[in-house]
């Protein structure tokens, strides 16, 4: 299986394993489009580029701020949330999720997905 086939299929498991899960992605640190299961009328780039910047900011804090290696970013809207998760070690995990969700289940479905994607990237 090409790993495209293979990055794609971790994104579909991760949409399946929970109801709360509207969207994901992987991402490039610059902020391109590696795989995607995106709703239909998303634009991949505009999530791609502003996901990359949203990481960059948040490693930048977290060096600044001396908290560590970042592992998430994200941002809580009036309707559900958007996560970032580094998936290996240029390669980034995006989640749109509904308002409902349980952050911890997400939170750890998005770490066994990272972890997918970090041996499909080797």
């Amino acid at each position: 299986m090409a790993r495209i086939d293979e990055l794609n299929k971790s994104l579909q498991n991760l949409l399946s394993s929970s109801g709360d899960i509207e969207g994901a992605a992987i991402v490039s640190e610059d902020g391109l489009i590696i795989a995607s299961a995106l709703q239909q009328g998303t634009e991949e780039g505009r999530v791609a580029a502003m996901s990359s910047a949203m990481l960059s900011i948040g490693d930048r804090i977290g060096m600044e701020l001396k908290r560590g290696k970042l592992e998430q970013v994200y941002v809580k809207g009036e309707e559900g949330y958007v996560v970032l998760m580094h998936a290996g070690a240029h390669a980034v995990l995006v989640v749109l999720a509904r308002k409902e969700a349980k952050l911890g289940l997400l939170f750890l479905d998005m770490k066994q997905t990272s972890e997918d994607i970090k041996k499909i990237l080797g």
